[in-house]
C-alpha cells in the first residue's frame, strides 16, 4: 500500500490492520528490517519505503510496481510540499476503500482499458467493476492534455456507469468546473463502444474524512475566489462517502447495480408510487402522503433538489438513509423532514452478508 501510494498516512493504519497490537507489531518489524521509515513534517505523519524495500517490491512483482517505484514519478520521488503529500495520503485512503470492497485497482489485477493494447470488450465487461487511477488515464499522452489539471484521483468503471472519483479530505477542495466537464467529455468519448454501448453515463463520487465535510460541500459557494468546490452542473449525480468503514458499504452498492435495484425495491416496498403532479425530486410517496427520497447513497445533487422542492412547495418530506447520515441531513434540511434510518451494522450483516 505504501508502494502504490508513495506515502501512507499514519492515521489510516487502523483501517489497514485488525487490532492496535497487530498494527504496532507490523510497523515495528518493518522498521527493524529497514523496509519503511516514518516521515513527519508540517503536521503530516506518513510512512515511506526505504530503497531496500523498493528493490524488493520491484523484484517481487515488476509489472505491478514499476510504474510506481521507477523513475521520477510522484510515488517514487516524493515532493516535500504539504499539498503534494496530502494528495498521496488521499490516494491511499481511496485505495483502502477500494480494497475493502474487493474492487481491483492494481495494474496486474485488471484488464488494460486506458492503453493501446486494450483487450476484448467481453473480457473487460466480465472484469468490472475496476478502478483506473488518474495517472493511468493520463499516460495515454496528448489526448489527455486538457484534463491534466483535473482533481480526480481516478475513474471507477462499473457495468452501468462510470464514476469519477475525488477525495476532498477534511476541507473543501480546489475545483475547476471546465476541467471536470472536459474529463466527463473525454471519458464518454474514449469509452464509447469500448466497453460500453454508446456514451456511458458519467457520475461522481466524493470521498471526505467525515460526514461533516459533506455539509460543507453542499453549502459551498466556491469561496471568495470561486476556485473551491461547489455543486455545479459538471455531474448530475455526485455521491459523498466518508473515508471510513461507514463509506465502504455505499461504495459496494454504487459499484453493483443489481444490489442497488434490490435494496431500492426493499426500501420502497411499503411506499406508494411517486405522484406525477408533484414537481420535485422524489422516489415515492409515504403512507401518510409525503414525498420520499432515497438518500442512503448520499447523492448531494438529489438531496439539494429534494430540499429545495420541499422549501418551494412548503411540504414536509420523508428521507430514507443510513443512521450515521442523519445528523448532517438534519442540519441541512431542518425539521421539515422525517427520517427512516437503516442500521448500518444490521445492513452489513443481513443484506451484504458480511461477518
Amino acid at each position: 500500500m505504501i508502494g502504490i501510494s508513495g506515502e501512507f498516512p499514519a492515521s489510516q493504519l487502523s483501517r489497514l490492520f485488525d487490532t492496535p497490537a497487530y498494527t504496532e507489531k507490523m510497523i515495528t518489524d518493518l522498521k527493524a528490517n529497514h523496509l519503511i521509515r516514518c516521515h513527519y513534517k508540517d503536521g503530516l505523519r506518513g510512512y515511506r519505503l526505504t530503497k531496500r524495500a523498493k528493490e524488493i517490491l520491484l523484484s517481487y512483482n515488476p509489472s505491478r510496481f514499476r510504474c510506481y517505484l521507477d523513475g521520477n514519478v510522484e510515488t517514487n520521488s516524493i515532493r516535500s510540499e504539504p499539498q503534494r503529500r496530502i494528495r498521496l495520503h488521499q490516494k491511499a485512503q481511496t485505495y483502502l476503500s477500494l480494497s475493502h470492497v474487493a474492487i481491483p485497482f492494481l495494474p496486474d489485477e485488471k484488464p488494460p482499458v486506458f492503453h493501446e493494447d486494450r483487450q476484448s470488450v467481453d473480457i473487460i465487461l466480465s472484469s468490472l467493476p475496476c478502478f483506473y487511477s488518474s495517472r493511468e488515464i493520463k499516460e495515454l499522452g496528448d489526448v489527455t492534455t486538457k484534463i491534466r489539471n483535473s482533481r480526480s484521483v481516478g475513474s471507477l468503471l462499473a457495468r452501468h456507469c462510470v464514476y469519477c472519483i475525488y477525495n476532498t479530505g477534511s476541507t473543501v477542495m480546489k475545483w475547476e468546473y471546465r476541467t471536470e466537464v472536459r474529463l466527463t467529455a473525454f471519458l464518454q468519448h474514449y469509452l464509447k463502444g469500448y466497453p460500453y454501448t454508446g456514451h456511458p453515463p458519467i457520475r461522481a463520487i466524493m470521498f471526505g474524512d467525515t460526514m461533516d465535510v459533506a455539509l460543507q460541500l453542499m453549502t459551498s459557494t466556491g469561496g471568495p475566489r470561486r476556485d473551491l468546490f461547489m455543486l455545479d452542473k459538471a455531474f448530475d449525480f455526485f455521491h459523498f462517502l466518508p473515508n471510513s468503514d461507514e463509506g465502504e458499504p455505499i461504495l459496494k452498492l454504487l459499484a453493483n447495480p443489481e444490489l442497488l435495484t434490490k435494496l431500492n425495491q426493499l426500501l420502497l416496498s411499503d411506499q406508494e408510487k411517486r405522484w406525477g403532479d408533484i414537481p420535485m425530486e422524489h422516489d415515492a410517496i409515504s403512507p401518510d402522503g409525503r414525498p420520499t427520497l432515497l438518500a442512503y447513497d448520499f447523492d448531494m445533487q438529489r438531496i439539494n433538489r429534494f430540499n429545495t422542492g420541499l422549501n418551494v412547495l412548503k411540504l414536509s418530506g420523508n428521507v430514507i438513509c443510513f443512521d450515521f447520515q442523519i445528523p448532517v441531513l438534519e442540519k441541512s434540511m431542518g425539521d421539515k423532514v422525517q427520517f427512516s434510518s437503516i442500521d448500518l451494522s444490521k445492513f452489513r450483516r443481513e443484506f451484504l452478508h458480511e461477518l
